[in-house]
């Protein structure tokens, strides 16, 4: 299995680099890393990842800033991504930590390495692993901060 690690300069926190770390500790795979400067770059880096450097999975790593310009950005990136997905037919995960998330930069580096970890366990779930994912199903699983549990009726 080959993981691709798309993230971006403009983010504040390395995610990648947390990425890599969090994959190598759940299986033995080769990780194919591309940095691009920002998170409307990701789409193109993470299809390149997929058809030039063959890879099973994408993670997709990005941190948009507070502005509501950002957050055009970001779903302007998403949409790229979804695309992407589309046409190579390979799941591409998308990580987006945005910075309004979080009361202050402590907790923003917190945040993001704790989604980027836990996107990084369903990256290999999702490949490896996809009967963990059902078992998973409806169980308000969230990445980052603590899940939701499941609905009570």
């Amino acid at each position: 299995m080959r993981v691709g690690v798309a993230d971006t300069t403009f983010s504040r926190v390395n995610m990648g680099a947390i990425a890599i770390d969090e994959l190598k500790k759940h299986t033995s795979v080769a990780v194919e890393r591309t940095t691009v400067p920002g998170i409307k770059d990701l789409p193109v880096a993470c299809k390149k990842l997929i058809e030039e450097r063959r890879c099973d999975i994408v993670m997709a790593l990005g941190m948009p800033g507070g502005k509501d310009k950002d957050r055009m950005c970001a779903h302007e990136a998403s949409q790229g991504l979804i695309m992407c997905q589309l046409m190579t037919n390979t799941h591409i995960i998308e990580v987006f930590v945005h910075e309004d998330e979080a009361k202050d930069g402590t907790e923003l580096a917190w945040l993001a390495e704790q989604r980027t970890r836990e996107h990084a366990v369903n990256a290999v779930k999702l490949v490896l692993h996809p009967r963990t994912l059902e078992r998973e199903a409806g169980t308000g699983q969230r990445q980052g901060f603590a899940d939701e549990g499941p609905a009570r009726g």
